[in-house]
Formats: C-alpha cells, sequence, structure tokens
C-alpha cells in the first residue's frame, strides 16, 4: 500500500471515531433533556454555519504509518510463517 493511501485510510478512521464521539455525545444531552426522539439537538443552531475543524499533525499519522509497515514486515518474516504453522518438536513444545 502507498503512504497515501494509508494516510488517507487513518484521516477516515481519525474521522469516524471522532464523530461517533459527537453523535454519543449528542445521544447523551437528548437524553438528559428529556426528549425521547431525535429532535436535531446539536451544538450549532440553525441559523449558524460553523464547521468543526480537527488538525491532527502529520508526524503522528506518520508514525502510524510507520508501525503498521513494522507489524506487516513481522507479519510476512519466515519466524511469523513458521509460528502461524503451530509446529511442535519432539518434546511437544511450540518452535
Amino acid at each position: 500500500m502507498s503512504d497515501e493511501l494509508l494516510k488517507a485510510q487513518i484521516n477516515s478512521l481519525i474521522r469516524d471515531e471522532i464523530q461517533d464521539c459527537i453523535n454519543d455525545y449528542v445521544d447523551e444531552k437528548e437524553k438528559s433533556d428529556g426528549f425521547d426522539s431525535p429532535s436535531g439537538v446539536g451544538f450549532v443552531d440553525m441559523r449558524q454555519d460553523q464547521e468543526l475543524n480537527v488538525k491532527i499533525p502529520n508526524q503522528e499519522v506518520d508514525k502510524l504509518i510507520k508501525e503498521y509497515k513494522k507489524l506487516k514486515r513481522k507479519d510476512k518474516s519466515n519466524f511469523s510463517q513458521i509460528k502461524k504453522l503451530g509446529l511442535l518438536d519432539k518434546n511437544g513444545r511450540p518452535l
């Protein structure tokens, strides 16, 4: 996988996680305010045209990509392949 594709996937995961947290907060707020049905209660008034911006340092994304590549490289190693086979020595211990 290319670095750009990995960065896009990481950004998408981060956006999804942030959106899930916001949705949970809004749902809890609606329940605590006594609204039983979703009524569109949120942070921004309908008249306001604001946008939530989150800044994630590229260094952190690069660290994630580096760790991902390291895990994939380790997963493809010969020792990892042997471990996946579940081979045992003559005493019944894993290799």
